[in-house]
């Protein structure tokens, strides 16, 4: 595929610390590349420097090959994650506004079509709701028909039927061809949209790829899960030392421990499991199987301890 942007050995230094530190990935041409990584990994300093806000200490960030400039600026849009608009405008009223800012705009009854816009162009900006808002930031990081687009954390405090509206609105922006660079704390939301992902952190990159491709690198894994009530101390006595004996005696691996309120056996033969567990005279009647998904791999890779 051909590469829109290219990140070659970016770092940034402040006095304190390494924000960023030798950082290099490719972005490909109408792609969904997500941007994972806990609060002060340096995701949102790549992102920043990647759309021409922050200047690197070290390295470069090539939009089709060349370094970022006027073709840059004329072809991107960006969502910001908190965006001051001019006051006492309705939505129609912001959407020229920044559309007179470009020497070419989208077409604006397509766009606001496209983001849904109709049942709320009169109202004041101010006014909006969350969802609503920030559709209509979404149409102004669109307003110039960029062919990269930057969206930074758009579904933050959405409701999750206003989310899943949202990914509708981004897949529509792929199935134009645009490239879209995704910043998100939602892990389910990465692994619904995004071609490739990164994970940073401490300024590094600490895994990269398509998000079914890390967690099969990861994970050969499932998850059996049965609620702790369910379960007397004797049952998980016994669970834990027949588990230990199991995978001594057999080929596949299994592990278990307690967690907010249930019991996890990660196993790698299911079948084997169960047969176990029935056979331990166990009630399965509210027993989950799940895979690993995109949040146990960002766990595992990043910790569990709070960051500020």
């Amino acid at each position: 595929m051909t590469s829109i942007l290219e990140v070659n050995s970016l770092s940034k230094n402040y006095q304190a610390a390494i924000a960023v530190d030798k950082v290099s990935f490719q972005i490909n041409k109408g792609q969904c590349f997500g941007m994972l990584g806990p609060n002060g990994a340096g995701k949102t300093t790549t992102i920043e420097i990647m759309e021409g806000i922050t200047e690197p200490t070290s390295g470069t960030v090539l939009y089709k090959g060349k370094p970022l400039g006027q073709l840059f600026r004329t072809q991107c849009g960006i969502q910001f994650q908190h965006t001051s608009l001019q006051e006492f405008l309705t939505v129609r009223e912001t959407l020229k506004l920044f559309a007179g800012l470009y020497p070419e705009s989208s077409n604006l009854a397509e766009l606001i079509k496209r983001c849904n816009l109709e049942s709320f162009l009169d109202s004041d900006n101010r006014k909006l709701s969350g969802g609503q808002r920030q559709r209509m930031l979404l149409a102004i990081a669109l307003i110039n028909n960029p062919e990269i687009v930057f969206l930074d954390e758009p579904t933050t405090g959405l409701d999750p039927q206003a989310r899943h509206n949202f990914w509708d609105l981004i897949k529509n922006i792929l199935s134009h061809g645009t490239t879209v660079i995704l910043s998100t704390h939602y892990m389910e939301e990465a692994a619904e949209l995004c071609d490739e992902i990164i994970i940073m952190d401490h300024g590094r990159i600490i895994a990269q790829g398509a998000p079914a491709d890390l967690l099969q690198q990861h994970f050969s894994e499932r998850l059996v899960r049965i609620p702790e009530n369910e379960l007397s101390t004797a049952h998980i006595k016994e669970l834990k030392k027949q588990h230990t004996n199991l995978n001594q005696d057999t080929l596949f691996q299994h592990s278990l421990y307690q967690k907010d309120g249930w019991v996890e056996i990660s196993t790698t033969d299911v079948n084997q499991t169960m047969k176990y567990l029935l056979n331990a005279g166990i009630d399965l009647s509210f027993l989950q199987i799940r895979q690993h998904n995109l949040e146990d791999l960002f766990l595992e890779l990043t910790g569990k301890e709070l960051r500020q």
